[in-house]
């Protein structure tokens, strides 16, 4: 979801993130869509298992080996299991924590030491309207997402001293795949979006580009630990 968002506009991205190149973790064949706005910058998709360490590690490895250096690391992996929590296997549970927070820490972790050495760095992690509100389908992805804010805010006073700077972004409800699955098993779950967000409508991923570039360049270099709703007001709106 960031990632094309990154894609857009063109060239932004080699002026945000340092470097044009750009390496896209991945799990399954890459929409269309998507290849077809990696055309303005260099991108290497590598398939991981983001819940193992090794992978994770050997990933890092093999970006340093490639492209020298990592400058932007943005933790977007995230899945769901919608469930009642008294439904929950323990098993669902581990998954989504794991692919949601645990992956973050690890990548997180394995990138600092490259960062530091380089004097320099931004991680961006991807949270959710979950990191804010609770929902009776959502325990273990709220759970996971509000987790991803208070390692943000953590990261950030532990590496700040090592200039890299730890910021979250929460989307609100974005146009993807993961929710357009959740408006088919949630009945009016598109419409009450709407009617509770100010813009009335909901969001495109092309609206999370600019503040993944800004956080990404060093116009946001004093800005670490910060954690900044994109929702179209979905989150300010009262009853």
């Amino acid at each position: 979801m960031v990632a094309s968002a990154l894609a857009w506009p063109k060239g932004s991205l080699k002026q945000a993130a340092l470097s044009f190149w750009s390496v896209e973790i991945v799990t399954k064949e890459m929409p269309q869509e998507m290849i077809s706005k990696a055309s303005a910058c260099k991108r290497l998709y590598i398939a991981i298992d983001i819940c193992n360490e090794i992978s994770c590690q050997k990933l890092i490895d093999l970006v340093v080996q490639q492209f020298g250096e990592i400058d932007v690391l943005i933790n977007n992996a995230g899945m769901n299991i919608r469930k009642q929590p008294e439904e929950y296997q323990i098993k669902e549970w581990r998954e989504v924590i794991a692919t949601n927070l645990t992956s973050a820490f690890m990548l997180s972790q394995i990138v600092h030491p490259h960062m530091k050495r380089n004097g320099s760095g931004k991680i961006i992690n991807i949270g959710s309207m979950m990191s804010i509100f609770g929902s009776s389908y959502s325990v273990a992805y709220a759970a996971s997402k509000g987790g991803v804010v208070q390692m943000t805010k953590s990261m950030a006073c532990a590496w700040g001293a090592d200039n890299i700077q730890v910021n979250a972004i929460l989307p609100g409800w974005i146009d993807t795949a993961l929710t357009r699955q959740a408006r088919q098993e949630i009945n009016g779950l598109e419409q009450s979006v709407a009617n509770r967000t100010p813009s009335q409508r909901w969001g495109a991923t092309e609206d999370l580009a600019g503040i993944a570039i800004f956080l990404a360049s060093k116009a946001s270099h004093f800005i670490t630990g910060a954690v900044i709703p994109v929702d179209g007001g979905y989150s300010i709106q009262g009853i």
